[in-house]
């Protein structure tokens, strides 16, 4: 009979420690029961307390989040650090204007916004070289007429005189003083009271690489190279024959030499002498002549003529 009780008591123990999830629990965590009936015991209870902790998913092979190192893990590591770097963010792409970057939309949106800063840029600056090459000859002819103004003021024998049109620095009336006094027009000079040749310069755009055109406009001459509406018949006053080198004093000295050589008179026929020449029929004269000359070339003169 004792020996039928000590079983039950014992049947019931085993009952409790099984059936019991707190008993057992805390028995777990305590260490207890380390043996192989212990072992069963808390196989058959992990079902049951398990229940307690959430379900973990098992990390994928190679994962990027798996510490231990496995089969492939190391190089998808590897990969999964390199790819942000190696992949341009969109924004920028599509800022630069790249071709190709970003989608269909993306390709559209950036046609219609048109070329961007540095094309507009470049675009622009085809337009400006033009622009700044005429401010360069601009100020390029402003020094240089301003330079021969202070030369001809600095002239110790009054040869010429300028006095400017209008206020402007392009368009000049020159007062030629002296010629030859052995010659008939000096003569006629004298006789008459003219104190001076008056002559127009007016300077181009492009001066002194290209020459002044220079006409008479008073008194009114015969020959002497000196042509209808006061046009000058002068080889150095045209395209071909001009230097950038000749100065204003240079080239009035050169007409004061032809007329003499070329016997220039001063007109004292009646009617005619009164007859002022005329810029438009100068113009056209010494366009003429320059195309006459180009077909025939410069004839120079005998010496007969002076």
């Amino acid at each position: 009979m004792a020996t039928l009780l000590r079983k039950i008591g014992l049947i019931r123990l085993h009952n409790r420690d099984t059936e019991d999830p707190k008993h057992h629990h805390n028995n777990h965590r305590a260490g207890g029961g380390g043996g192989p009936q212990s072992a069963a015991l808390r196989g058959k209870g992990g079902a049951k307390s398990g229940g307690n902790k959430p379900p973990q998913p098992p990390h994928p092979a190679g994962g990027a989040g798996d510490a231990s190192p496995g089969p492939g893990k190391g190089k998808g590591k590897r990969a999964a650090e390199l790819a942000p770097r190696d992949k341009a963010p969109p924004a920028a792409a599509g800022a630069a204007g790249a071709p190709g970057a970003g989608g269909p939309r993306e390709r559209a949106a950036g046609a219609r916004a048109g070329p961007g800063p540095a094309a507009a840029a470049a675009a622009a600056g085809g337009s400006l070289v033009p622009a700044a090459r005429q401010q360069h000859c601009a100020q390029v002819r402003s020094r240089r007429l301003m330079k021969e103004l202070r030369d001809i003021a600095r002239l110790s024998d009054r040869f010429i005189s300028v006095e400017l049109v209008d206020e402007s620095l392009f368009d000049w009336n020159v007062k030629l003083h002296q010629v030859d006094k052995d010659s008939v027009l000096w003569q006629d000079m004298k006789e008459t009271n003219t104190e001076f040749i008056l002559l127009n310069l007016t300077f181009p755009d492009n001066f002194p690489f290209s020459p002044p055109f220079m006409r008479v406009l008073s008194p009114r001459l015969e020959n002497g190279y000196v042509l209808d509406g006061g046009a000058i018949c002068m080889e150095l006053l045209t395209p071909r024959g001009w230097s950038s080198a000749y100065t204003v004093e240079a080239v009035m000295r050169q007409f004061a030499a032809s007329l003499v050589k070329g016997q220039g008179r001063i007109c004292r026929k009646a009617g005619k002498s009164k007859k002022s020449f005329s810029r438009k029929e100068a113009e056209a004269t010494f366009k003429s002549l320059v195309k006459t000359h180009e077909k025939y070339g410069w004839v120079t003169p005998p010496v007969s003529d002076g």
